[in-house]
């Protein structure tokens, strides 16, 4: 279950920075950094859902 809570944190760490990037104007990362993040949190929500039908 770690591995779940890991990749969440992650995700979210990889959505701020494409905020960041955003707010300072940085607009060429901001894919890159969003995709990571969606990347990230939809394994992490298959993960935990895969983990709960598992019960």
């Amino acid at each position: 279950m770690r591995h779940v809570y890991m990749r969440g944190i992650l995700g979210l760490i990889w959505l701020v920075a494409a905020i960041a990037c955003a707010v300072m104007g940085n607009y060429s990362m901001i894919a890159i950094f969003a995709l990571l993040g969606g990347v990230y949190l939809y394994s992490a929500y298959s993960n935990f859902k895969k983990l709960n039908v598992e019960k």
